[in-house]
């Protein structure tokens, strides 16, 4: 062996054991005991005095884990899904340990500009991460709540959807997505055939979860004059107002009913809450044409609703009426294509 600073040939200093954490055999965790050579120098004016042997496909140097169990924790977190804390019970250490091992690796991997090629459908999705603080995850935070993710849904030459997560980039705003496509530069935007995004969850918890409470908060300052209070007939339906109707059971449907008809101004809220479950049935119905009827429908109807905020969102869907009927051109029926400009 020679020395790998002046390259005189070493002595043999005999061997040491190194005990490392190999990949798991089932559920049984693994150590592997490699008995490794020690060397010295001869050069007695060499800086290296003594060295072991070093094989990068065994372990890297100082490392606890073997080159084999972290290409497996690698291969758990991406398709499996598996948390560090699962990966770490599996392998007898903490998670940690995992953390140092299979980080170099994962950033390796995603400085990897290879995985761009060849993406002719694009899709984006918006992701709410956690619900914690945004405290940075180097000050021992979980970092960003909210993440826009890049997939790429090229079709392969059997017709099969590829489905590969490309990037997560923190935000959810328009502006995350457009930054994150000029830093891919112009190659990659002009290799993209069609852009994809799925509008469900936008509109939804702008019609379930704010439109219609904004309905019902407005309705109830205008007939009662306070904001909603415990024993308010609106209040005490404002959750189940969120739901969707198949999920009602039939005690819920009668609170409804009786709520909506106790006052007449209440009738505003009735309305609103059905013109989300009609946009809810276009996104749920399994038949692409039907479906499709029902969200021209939404296009044709909501626009001229007497209620205000209906007809807001309705306007805004008529400005974007080729991309939202576009979820219904899709073979898949999942995101809503449109082709780029």
């Amino acid at each position: 062996m020679g020395c790998p600073r002046c390259g005189q040939v070493a002595e043999s200093r005999g061997r040491k054991t190194l005990v490392l954490i190999d990949a798991p055999v089932g559920a049984a965790p693994v150590r592997v005991r490699w008995r490794k050579r020690r060397f010295r120098c001869g050069d007695d004016a060499c800086a290296v005095r003594s060295f072991t042997e070093q094989d990068a496909a065994v372990a890297a140097p100082r490392a606890q884990l073997t080159a084999r169990s972290i290409s497996w924790a690698v291969g758990q977190m991406r398709p499996e899904n598996a948390s560090v804390q699962g990966i770490a019970r599996q392998l007898g250490v903490s998670g940690k340990t995992v953390w140092r091992h299979v980080k170099p690796v994962l950033e390796k991997r995603a400085a990897d500009e290879s995985r761009f090629q060849g993406v002719r459908t694009l899709g984006v999705d918006e992701h709410l991460w956690h619900h914690v603080s945004r405290k940075p995850v180097e000050d021992g935070g979980r970092g960003a709540k909210e993440l826009t993710g890049m997939v790429d849904l090229t079709r392969d030459a059997s017709g099969r959807v590829r489905a590969r997560l490309l990037d997560l980039v923190p935000g959810r705003s328009a502006k995350a997505y457009a930054d994150w496509l000029q830093e891919r530069g112009e190659q990659f935007r002009d290799q993209v055939q069609i852009a994809t995004l799925d509008p469900f969850a936008g509109y939804k918890k702008a019609l379930g979860d704010e439109l219609v409470d904004e309905v019902r908060r407005r309705v109830q300052q205008d007939t009662l004059g306070h904001r909603g209070r415990r024993g308010d007939p609106l209040y005490g339906i404002r959750n189940i107002l969120r739901a969707g109707r198949e999920r009602l059971t039939d005690r819920q449907k009668q609170r409804l009913e009786a709520t909506f008809t106790v006052r007449e101004e209440h009738v505003e809220v009735d309305i609103a809450w059905q013109c989300a479950q009609q946009l809810r049935d276009a996104y749920r119905e399994p038949d692409l044409t039907a479906g499709r009827k029902i969200a021209e429908h939404v296009l044709d109807s909501f626009p001229s609703c007497p209620i205000p905020e209906i007809a807001r969102l309705g306007r805004t869907l008529a400005q974007w009426r080729e991309a939202f009927l576009a979820y219904w051109r899709t073979p898949t029926g999942h995101p809503t294509a449109a082709p780029k400009p």
